[in-house]
């Protein structure tokens, strides 16, 4: 089985972070965006693509600034999302580190590009 590779991506994001960070880790807002359904229980997330459970737990998290989750079934593949706020400018970025095969790369970017957009129409940014 192939390794996967690391990729960082960064979307402007027209919110505060105060407004931004339930997205990044309530399992209702996460649903609402990032996956088409999303269940918590005993601290594991489940995260449903396609009829297809994908689990994980946050390893770490920084209220308004990151929450970083680990897959249970893809060790010790993870994916984070990090809030910056520019000092000078206020804007907000969404940072985010994610996993993929070599051959799966392009479309799991494209996979985030929508999801991000999809982020902005829920949040009214």
């Amino acid at each position: 089985m192939a390794d996967k590779i690391k990729f960082h991506l960064e979307y402007i994001i027209n919110s505060s972070p105060r407004i931004l960070f339930p997205y990044l880790q309530e399992p209702n807002e996460l649903a609402q965006w990032f996956a088409d359904d999303v269940n918590y229980k005993d601290t594991v997330y489940t995260f449903i693509w396609d009829d297809e459970p994908h689990r994980a737990k946050i390893v770490a998290s920084k209220e308004n600034k990151s929450v970083r989750f680990k897959w249970l079934d893809d060790d010790p593949y993870y994916f984070e999302l990090e809030i910056d706020q520019d000092e000078l400018t206020n804007d907000v970025a969404l940072k985010i580190t994610d996993y993929a095969k070599e051959e799966d790369l392009e479309n799991r970017k494209l996979i985030w590009k929508n999801s991000i957009v999809y982020l902005q129409s829920v949040i009214g940014a």
